[in-house]
């Protein structure tokens, strides 16, 4: 599958640059599974990140108020105040996540 990612929430202030209701921080979540086998032995393997990132000063010209902000909108601005870099690190890491779910490297457990 492919990562998706989402948004869980957005902090606001009421008022910056004489403009309204503007998004300050974008808190996001990303995740992705895969599903090994099927029927009654199907096993999925999940991996995830959450994070947090602030928004740079909202611009008069490229402005969008709170209410009239899409997902669509809200995962893009946080992609790109993360950076392409930081996206993929985060996208590989979720991808590691799944492989040790696959085939774990460390094992707990008692011998008994």
């Amino acid at each position: 599958m492919a990562v998706v990612w989402n948004v869980v929430a957005l902090d606001r202030a009421p008022t910056e640059n004489s403009l309204s209701d503007v998004i300050k921080t974008i808190h996001w979540t990303a995740s992705d599974s895969e599903t090994v086998g099927s029927g009654d032995s199907a096993v999925t393997h999940t991996g995830s990140s959450y994070g947090t990132v602030g928004l740079s000063a909202a611009k008069a010209d490229t402005f969008i108020a709170y209410a009239s902000v899409s997902k669509d909108n809200a995962v893009t601005w946080a992609k790109a105040a993360i950076g392409s870099d930081e996206v993929t690190s985060i996208e590989t890491g979720i991808a590691g996540q799944i492989t040790e779910s696959k085939t774990p490297t460390s094992k707990t457990g008692v011998p008994w």
